[in-house]
């Protein structure tokens, strides 16, 4: 029964931290720092580096710049478009080294469903977010800044004490998201390709004949 328990706390750890890093990987990190630090998580020996003052001081520094640009329209999208190359990789990282000790094959294959997880998080979040930039307001913007670091932090601690309720909603996630990605990035493209033919970048006769 221990065992069953410890595998669904570290099936939940991994699969936590990568869907945490597509949405805001500074709080992840902060998260796991600094529970780790203060005792209040039990980190794995591969993750107990990010209980280390630095790590945790460079984590802060970045979510502190991140918490203004993710809700400034326009901004949070291009701060989303180059942390395609910083999320992803580190979702997988962070998925490898919450397994624990484990075998080569363990880690790479945990790497691997994480890579995939932070990437799925993170399409989601950066597709959305392109939608809400179409709104003139700044008002949806931290609205949804704001409930994505609430959801980053409220999933963590759900992963880490229920693990057994977070895997149930990550279920649920991702079944959601393979039912409105391909919606929501069908809308960002319609939305793309009109810009473009409003400012001559996109010859819409060319447009309607792909079409």
């Amino acid at each position: 029964m221990e065992s069953y328990e410890a595998l669904l706390a570290t099936l939940a750890l991994t699969m936590g931290v990568s869907w945490a890093s597509g949405i805001n990987l500074y709080a992840a990190l902060l998260v796991l720092g600094l529970g780790g630090a203060s005792g209040n998580i039990d980190l794995p020996p591969d993750l107990e580096v990010l209980q280390s003052p630095l790590v945790m001081l460079a984590a802060g520094l970045m979510y502190f710049v991140e918490f203004f640009v993710d809700k400034t329209p326009g901004a949070d999208t291009a701060w989303d478009t180059l942390h395609t190359f910083i999320r992803i990789p580190a979702g997988a990282i962070l998925a490898a080294g919450a397994v624990g000790d484990v075998t080569p094959a363990l880690a790479i294959a945990a790497g691997i469903m994480g890579g995939s997880l932070s990437a799925t998080s993170h399409a989601t979040k950066a597709g959305t977010r392109l939608l809400i930039n179409t709104s003139p307001e700044p008002f949806s913007n931290w609205t949804a800044s704001v409930s994505e670091d609430l959801l980053v932090v409220g999933g963590l601690w759900a992963a880490l004490n229920h693990p057994i309720l977070f895997l149930a909603l990550l279920v649920v996630f991702v079944a959601l998201v393979i039912y409105l990605l391909p919606k929501i990035w069908r809308l960002v493209k319609t939305i793309v390709v009109k810009i473009g033919e409003f400012v001559g970048l996109v010859d819409k006769h060319k447009v309607r004949q792909l079409t």
